[in-house]
């Protein structure tokens, strides 16, 4: 006796754009005998969570999700903790999560590796309240998200380097941080960052040790306060050795809680948000089901 075909849904956030698009991603599941997924699109990323919820409220084992980390993010943490699997279709700007985890910007071999892939259980932060997969940060990374706006829709990765730039006079703020309950900074920061997975832009490590199922979050803070600490510090990273920075310290964490002496914009996985002063994160170890390519992961 077979096993039932899986339920297909597809979430996409349609002003991103791949290959032949979502007529393309239509046929390839069509190809594959996939006739009639629940099938949304939305406008705006954050419209995605209601969708997916619909989708998983109607029995949808397998979740495609077309765009990059902001949509993926979106899509997390409403999947986090049901058995639905997730499958990255990677057509945003940004594709952190989905290149960590080998699943190329093709919608053939996405389609291919969500439908037949191996289904890895990875962890997820929760920042808030909200779930994470690649990074969660306050402060300098989030104000160059934020700047950066739609003109990374225009010039691609650029944008983060022309915000970036803007921001390396920013002021900073005051840091008191618990990770695990114990106190481990009180001082200057500029920015704070929680890890899931380490890789920054354009292959750049923040977290070299960093693994998306090791049950930990990689906690950062950076002390740089003028653009010649910053051009050291950002040199040191490039090269995979932001630790031996003077102006950064790191740790591994469960439980993180973060009280600033004002309020500072973040971001959720490149994804800007308003302003807090406090903050609270926390892993939620094995708590997503991800397809991904054989060989590449542990199946669940």
């Amino acid at each position: 006796m077979t096993s039932a075909s899986p339920r297909v849904a597809v979430i996409a956030h349609n002003g991103k754009t791949l290959g032949g698009g979502l007529l393309e991603l239509r046929r390839s599941l069509e190809a594959r005998g996939v006739h009639d997924p629940f099938w949304a699109e939305v406008p705006k990323s954050r419209k995605a969570p209601e969708q997916v919820r619909r989708a998983v409220d109607g029995g949808a084992d397998i979740i495609f999700a077309w765009g990059g980390d902001g949509m993926v993010q979106r899509t997390v943490d409403v999947l986090a903790g049901t058995d639905a699997s997730l499958a990255i279709v990677p057509a945003g700007t940004a594709n952190l999560f989905a290149s960590s985890l080998g699943i190329p910007r093709d919608i053939e071999q996405a389609v291919d590796i969500g439908l037949d892939g191996e289904r890895r259980r990875l962890d997820v932060g929760r920042f808030n309240g909200e779930r994470f997969a690649v990074m969660a940060g306050a402060g300098f990374d989030a104000a160059m998200i934020r700047d950066a706006g739609g003109l990374k829709d225009r010039i691609g990765r650029a944008a983060y380097l022309w915000s970036g730039s803007r921001n390396l006079r920013a002021d900073g703020f005051k840091a008191k941080i618990k990770v695990d309950g114990v106190s481990w900074y009180d001082g200057r920061a500029s920015c704070v960052l929680v890890g899931n997975i380490g890789e920054l832009f354009g292959g750049v490590e923040a977290f070299p040790d960093a693994e998306p199922d090791d049950g930990v979050l990689e906690l950062g803070i950076v002390t740089a306060d003028s653009v010649a600490q910053w051009a050291r510090t950002i040199a040191r990273t490039a090269v995979g050795d932001a630790q031996r920075s003077p102006f950064v310290r790191m740790t591994t964490a469960h439980k993180v809680k973060v009280e600033l002496d004002r309020k500072v914009l973040y971001e959720l996985d490149g994804g800007d948000r308003s302003k807090v002063k406090t903050f609270k994160v926390r892993v939620e170890p094995a708590s997503i089901s991800v397809c991904v390519p054989n060989g590449a992961g542990v199946t669940s």
